[in-house]
């Protein structure tokens, strides 16, 4: 195994999530989708960049037959709660002190994407790969190649870091290394990742 000296992290799951204990369940049910194995067409298409913040709008009302204004009001809290996981943020910040270079490559839509800028974490990479802007998504091949390309990077040498195990398969096919990561147990996940990273 070659010596890693890059770390790509996905986002939604391992650098950030919503933290359920603060929602009522009517809300989580809303969005339960997410921990199906693949996610709805409409949202795939949204993360896609190829539909527009109020055709999701309307998707959702449809999926959970409920009113446009319900899932609107849903979709802007789902935005504006997403949250750092913080074992991950110390582990990121661990590891860009250690002299990793540190990537983003994450399925996501504009408005959530422009929501995670302004968090701090984000300073910590160099660089990124995000759905909405190149059209194409995880676990597509064409979008490990395009941030390989975007920043020269060595695929042996290049960690990937995600929540969903096909994302993970189809890096790996790519000649990269990667570490599935628990969503539901991320200070475990961190812990392993320090002693495989930070040794």
């Amino acid at each position: 195994m070659n010596e890693i000296k890059n770390v790509v992290f996905d986002l939604g799951g391992v650098v950030f999530a919503r933290d359920p204990r603060k929602f009522e369940p009517e809300f989580i049910k809303f969005f339960s989708y997410i921990m199906l194995p693949e996610m709805p067409r409409f949202w795939e298409e949204y993360d896609r960049g190829m539909s527009t913040y109020d055709e999701v709008i309307t998707n959702l009302a449809e999926y959970n037959s409920c009113d446009r204004e319900l899932a609107e009001k849903n979709l802007r809290r789902s935005i504006l709660t997403q949250e750092e996981i913080p074992a991950t943020k110390s582990l990121v910040e661990a590891l860009k002190a250690a002299g990793y270079r540190l990537y983003v490559l994450s399925n996501m839509s504009l408005e959530f994407i422009e929501f995670l800028h302004t968090k701090e974490v984000y300073k910590n990479f160099e660089g990124e790969v995000v759905s909405c802007y190149e059209h194409i998504i995880k676990p597509e091949a064409e979008i490990y190649k395009i941030l390989v390309d975007r920043y020269q990077l060595n695929e042996a040498e290049t960690l990937f870091i995600d929540d969903r195990k096909a994302n993970i398969e189809a890096a790996i096919e790519s000649g990269w290394q990667g570490f599935h990561f628990d969503a539901h147990n991320p200070n475990e996940s961190c812990d392993k990742l320090r002693s495989m990273l930070l040794k």
